[in-house]
């Protein structure tokens, strides 16, 4: 019998070198590698927008727009910023060292490319970023709302629930862009003021939700944690919890109920299946003494508004 085939790690090859390309492509492939080709920096952000490939060679010096500002226009989306991107150039001073490392590069190999350190340094920085990736996905699991944002602002990266949360708040399925903007602000007041601007980030859909943003603390150069809840959300849960007898959980899909959110939102908020929504519905629907969701969402909604 066959043994199972894995799938092949993705490299994207960005240099405006035909003979670079010829030679990088033929050793990686020969190394078990898929490979994908960009002639330019604009080439591969188009490539990206469609397949997402497990690391980045970037050539640092190419016409019109050079490795340095590609990095960064990648590092911008939040979808793909955690790409590791690998630098190769025969630039060896200093500087453009570190203007490598600035622009988000994980690493810098200098022309002409040793083909055994380029394997050796792709498989770390593979593994780094699939450690990296497990432990995002851990804290999703785990019911965790985190985002790790740049002193810009700009969001570095957002677990799922986190971006449920945000897109809920904003009404928008583009609400970490919306969010960036009003970050982006908040980076600049909480640099001003301190530590007593850390809580508070209104960020709602018509005044109605707002999140609260709690620093957790810096975790890299340029790179701060915070965790995320809607501002009203706890005394409201603790209201629906005391005012039906219900458990947490209950209460926090009987307030996303109350908001008017569909079973299937619900689940994404609260990373629970259609499911446990529907469970959990049965029991709050027992203890309110109702038969469907929009009498729930009614009772729901005069105690949270009663004076």
């Amino acid at each position: 019998m066959a043994e199972p085939t894995h799938p092949r790690d993705i490299v994207l090859l960005v240099d405006d070198s035909p003979e670079a390309l010829g030679f990088l492509t033929d050793a990686l492939e020969q190394s078990g590698f898929s490979v994908l080709i960009a002639t330019s920096g604009s080439a591969a952000l188009n490539i990206v927008e469609r397949i997402t490939p497990d690391l980045i060679l970037l050539d640092a010096v190419m016409p019109v727009m050079d490795g340095f500002e590609t990095c960064r226009r990648l590092k911008a989306n939040a979808g793909i910023a955690q790409i590791p991107v690998v630098f190769m150039t025969g630039l060896t001073e200093t500087e453009h060292v570190v203007h490598a490392l600035e622009s988000g590069g994980v690493d810098y190999l200098t022309k002409p490319i040793n083909i055994d350190e380029l394997r050796a340094r792709i498989r770390v920085h593979l593994r780094n970023a699939r450690s990296a990736q497990s432990a995002r996905v851990a804290l999703d699991a785990a019911g965790r709302h985190l985002l790790a944002v740049k002193g810009s602002g700009a969001i570095h990266w957002s677990t799922p629930q986190a971006t449920r949360l945000i897109n809920a708040a904003t009404g928008s399925d583009d609400g970490l862009e919306i969010a960036s903007r009003h970050i982006a602000t908040f980076m600049l007041e909480r640099e001003r003021l301190g530590p007593a601007r850390d809580n508070l980030l209104p960020i709602g859909n018509g005044g109605q939700t707002a999140l609260q943003f709690t620093f957790l603390g810096a975790i890299g150069a340029d790179e701060y944690l915070f965790r995320l809840t809607a501002s009203n959300q706890n005394a409201d849960d603790e209201t629906l919890r005391q005012s039906f007898s219900l458990t947490q959980r209950e209460s926090e899909v009987l307030l996303w109920l109350a908001k008017g959110k569909s079973n299937r939102d619900i689940g994404e908020i609260l990373g629970l299946s259609a499911r446990t929504v529907n469970k959990h519905l049965e029991q709050i629907y027992v203890k309110l003494g109702v038969e469907n969701r929009a009498s729930a969402a009614v009772k729901a909604a005069h105690v949270l508004h009663r004076p």
